[in-house]
């Protein structure tokens, strides 16, 4: 117990400001407009069900109510409604609380000038279904409003003026508006969607005000965190504020009046969602067992740090010594450690890394995950070096008790990750194994990927690409059969969060185009026999497609089994996108036929250049002559013209900037170093090349020959020239888009292509695409999904 306090504390901290902009505020705008955009998908999809119930409602509220007691109802609760709020604002003023009247009185004023906008634009260029599911019709004419005037204002007002802390008038207000809610709409004024949407645009506009202006500052001062101290007997005699923490905590170095020092770290409720978007992207892309919770409560996170503490002393790591743990009000909580005297691992000079530090901290993570303790955070920032050389881990917040041995394994790779930034990949695991041991450091091999370290490593790693290769390398030579395949731990990745989101863009376009397409009658005058000749076409293109690849391969190999193989790539690209299923099933294929790895994928590169030279050549081509075609003597039109012009532009741009000169000639190197003597082994063969181009130009023609033959089905005239165009640039946007099979990016760009270079109404366009994608993408999945059966029963992929 200190002794008695004779005078007041010294206090040195910077001036806290006024109001402060808290995480949280911007996290619940971003979840309002998220819930603002499910509502008014929803409305766009479920009109039917939203109409039903809403009819429902009237109808059993009109029936058993007489419309005098609705109106005189609905008129006292909107006064009443109204009047609520303005006497909160009053007695607020009363008790010198202008500033947070003033905040809602903001946002009720941006709530409304967003909702005239928003009804502007849903009764106006809005979908129709979305205004048929936020309005109604009146008994005199004209609509109700999708959103409601005078509700949205007033829930951004009492969201602003902060009553969740004064919950009778809270309670008041929003039974007040609950009631109100209900009048309107029985009396049919409204739609349960209107009021929804109501509701959630006033608090998220109210929640984007509080987040631009700040709200008032309620973390409690260096003295509050001096007089929750003293409750433990704990008489400080000074506390400095320090750098911050984690997350924003805020540290104090405090000395008591018996000389004993403590380092402070005080938690702030408005702080605990600091970083929550990016640890709830964390979570929502990785497995849950290697991701962080994305929320913690006040009382959580105080628990959590408090219980690492005391895990990792009795572990016998040395860790700064726990003293005391306490709430400071209701905003905040403290954690005051024993100071231990010393510099950070990360200030250390080059030469201070000796070896026997290294191997000491290495120890030091044997004691932790001896005991099934993660930091989470380990390396060069979480250890502190005292005066005698000695290591202790600090920064416990986020670590956790009773770890699986997959989050073990992440703290190793994390902190050999961090030490080989400093001292090098060799001395980093050279040190690693004699202190934690062999097994434990090839263990962790799995896990040396990017997207296991935390965020300073990741960016770190920007300068050092070749590091975890050298990791990798060093672990191999220490332990060469230990397991390096890397272990999944993305749940989402950002690449199939691209293709999600490019496929609901592509659907939605395709969708719209079809909306507009009268296709009914078109496909009920369509000639069938055209489309059979399409499916011919369809057919030869798998051929031709062997026949490509035969032709770039020295090997023997069965021509009807390699057909097999590219009418299984079918299948592949329902799952993966059109540039790269067909790839990695020929190289599979190929190396399963005997082929070296190395070898197959130049045969691949060979083909893929081949056939990217070719349709490069026939787009020009036919570019050209369908270019003349709308000229009165045979010279090109303006838009190849242009077109290349844009190309040579491209290519000058290329040439002149060093950066881009240096990558464009890097990838190409790359790529021509593998290929070209596989293309000299394949010139020695001439029938071999001549397989090899003319499947090229066959597989190119007989796509051409489908939707040209799909165009003829349906009574529509444009040219071939024109066709093969929208085809050859079709075929290319497809292939670039990172969608399974070009699924809605081809769709869109044919028919856009057709209706604006075929000249082709927008109704046989449509019509002659879906028969093409039928013929080609869609029909070809169920033979598709046999031959890969058969294929891989035979073992041939």
């Amino acid at each position: 117990m200190g002794a008695p306090v004779t005078g007041r504390a010294l206090v040195v901290e910077p001036s806290q400001p006024n109001r402060v902009h808290r995480s949280s505020d911007l996290l619940r705008v971003l979840v309002g407009v998220l819930a603002l955009a499910v509502v008014f998908f929803l409305a766009s999809i479920a009109r039917e069900t939203t109409s039903g119930l809403e009819s429902d409602i009237v109808r059993g509220a009109q029936n058993s109510l007489p419309r005098l007691i609705l109106n005189l109802s609905g008129g006292v609760f909107a006064v009443a409604v109204l009047v609520v709020p303005v006497a909160y604002g009053v007695e607020r003023l009363l008790r010198r609380d202008g500033l947070r009247v003033a905040d809602g009185v903001i946002a009720a004023a941006l709530t409304y000038a967003a909702s005239l906008g928003l009804d502007w634009w849903v009764t106006g260029p809005g979908p129709d279904a979305l205004e048929a599911a936020l309005t109604r019709p009146l008994a005199g004419g004209g609509l109700t409003d999708p959103v409601h005037g005078y509700l949205a204002p007033i829930v951004a007002y009492i969201t602003a003026v902060g009553l969740v802390r004064r919950p009778k008038w809270q309670a008041l207000v929003w039974t007040l508006l609950a009631l109100n809610a209900a009048t309107v709409l029985v009396g049919g004024y409204t739609t349960p969607l209107a009021l929804l949407t109501s509701v959630l645009l006033g608090r998220t506009i109210a929640y984007a005000t509080m987040y631009a202006v700040g709200v008032p500052n309620r973390r409690p001062p260096a003295d509050a965190v001096v007089a929750a101290l003293r409750r433990f007997g704990l008489i400080a005699a000074s506390a400095v504020r320090t750098d911050d923490g984690p997350e924003d905590s805020r540290r104090y170095a405090v000395r008591l009046t018996d000389d004993q020092l403590l380092d402070v770290t005080v938690l702030d409720r408005d702080q605990q969602t600091s970083g929550a978007v990016y640890r709830f992207y964390r979570r929502a892309r990785l497995r849950v067992t290697t991701a962080r919770r994305t929320f913690l409560s006040l009382r959580r996170a105080l628990e959590q740090e408090s219980l690492m503490a005391y895990a990792t002393a009795d572990a016998g790591v040395r860790t700064p010594r726990l003293v005391a743990t306490t709430e400071v009000g209701s905003d905040a909580a403290l954690l005051a450690y024993a100071h231990i005297p010393g510099r950070s691992l990360e200030s250390l000079d080059d030469e201070e890394f000796t070896d026997a530090l290294l191997v000491e901290i290495w120890r030091q993570v044997a004691l932790l995950q001896a005991h099934r303790l993660t930091h989470r955070r380990l390396g060069t920032s979480s250890f502190l070096i005292d005066h005698d050389g000695d290591p202790w881990l600090v920064d416990l917040r986020a670590g956790e008790i009773a770890s699986g041995d997959l989050s073990l394994r992440i703290d190793t790779a994390q902190m050999l990750t961090a030490l080989a930034l400093r001292v090098g990949d060799e001395r980093a695991v050279r040190t690693a194994t004699q202190g934690l041991g062999v097994d434990a450091v090839a263990a962790c091999l799995p896990l040396l990927q990017k997207v296991a370290l935390n965020r300073p490593t990741r960016a770190a790693l920007r300068k050092n690409q070749n590091l975890l290769s050298g990791i990798r390398e060093r672990i191999l030579e220490l332990r060469p059969r230990a397991e390096a395949e890397p272990i999944r731990l993305e749940r989402i990745r950002p690449r199939t969060l691209v293709t999600v989101v490019a496929s609901a863009f592509a659907g939605y376009f395709l969708l719209s185009q079809l909306t507009h397409a009268n296709l009914g009658d078109i496909f009920e005058r369509a000639n069938w026999g055209w489309a059979a000749i399409g499916f011919v076409a369809s057919t030869l293109s798998y051929v031709a497609a062997a026949l490509m690849l035969l032709g770039f391969v020295p090997e023997r190999l069965s021509v009807w089994r390699t057909t097999i193989v590219q009418l299984a790539g079918s299948f592949v690209k329902l799952v993966m996108p059109a540039a790269v299923s067909g790839v990695a099933l020929n190289a599979r294929y190929l190396q399963k036929s005997g082929v070296p790895p190395a070898l197959a994928a130049a045969s691949i590169g060979v083909s893929q250049l081949g056939g990217l030279v070719f349709h490069i050549g026939l787009l020009v081509f036919f570019g050209y002559i369908a270019g003349t075609e709308q000229t009165p003597s045979f010279a090109p039109s303006g838009a190849v013209i242009a077109g290349l012009l844009v190309i040579a532009l491209v290519a000058l741009l290329i040439m002149a900037v060093g950066p881009l000169r240096r990558f464009v000639v890097k990838r190409l190197a790359a790529l021509f170093s593998g290929i070209v003597p596989r293309l000299l082994d394949v010139l020695q063969t001439p029938t071999k090349l001549a397989a090899g181009l003319g499947g090229t130009v066959m597989l190119t023609v007989s796509f051409i020959l489908c939707l040209d033959a799909s165009v003829r089905a349906f009574g529509g005239s444009a040219s071939f020239a024109a066709i093969a165009v929208v085809f050859l640039a079709g075929n290319a946007i497809g292939s670039a888009a990172p969608v399974p099979g070009g699924i809605g990016a081809i769709e869109a760009a044919l028919i856009a292509g057709l209706t604006t270079t075929g000249k082709l109404p927008i109704e046989t366009a449509t019509a002659a695409v879906l028969l093409f994608r039928f013929l080609t993408f869609w029909l070809p999945v169920l033979p598709g999904w046999l031959a890969f059966t058969y294929l891989q029963r035979k073992q041939a992929i």
